[in-house]
């Protein structure tokens, strides 16, 4: 059974979140969530609480035991970004760009659905 859960418009850059994201790919549910909690970063928050949705829409819309599951795909894309304006030196103006992303994470006990 293949259940996913997303997160779109995390307020985190892409580049920055896919080295936590590496690391939980194709590790056992367990293992991913000490993974990310011994992990300090803001990637590895977001893509826990993304990971924990997963968890549980397989456990309650489908009946999957928690401790069978397993990490299958997860990827980052880039969101919108933001286009913010700061003054620089000279009076001139710089542009900022604060970028969001899309966390997807896909969790399987790798059995068949029916």
């Amino acid at each position: 059974m293949e259940t996913y859960a997303m997160h779109k418009g995390a307020m985190i850059a892409p580049r920055k979140a896919r080295m936590t994201l590496d690391l939980v790919r194709g590790k056992s549910v367990t293992e991913a969530r000490n993974i990310l909690a011994n992990t300090n970063t803001k990637g590895s928050r977001l893509i826990s609480k993304v990971l924990e949705s997963a968890v549980a829409n397989a456990t309650n819309n489908f009946g999957a035991k928690e401790d069978e599951l397993r990490v299958v795909e997860t990827y980052i894309n880039e969101g919108t970004t933001l286009k913010r304006s700061k003054i620089a030196s000279r009076g001139s103006v710089d542009r900022r760009d604060k970028r969001t992303s899309h966390i997807y994470v896909k969790v399987s006990d790798g059995k068949e659905t029916e």
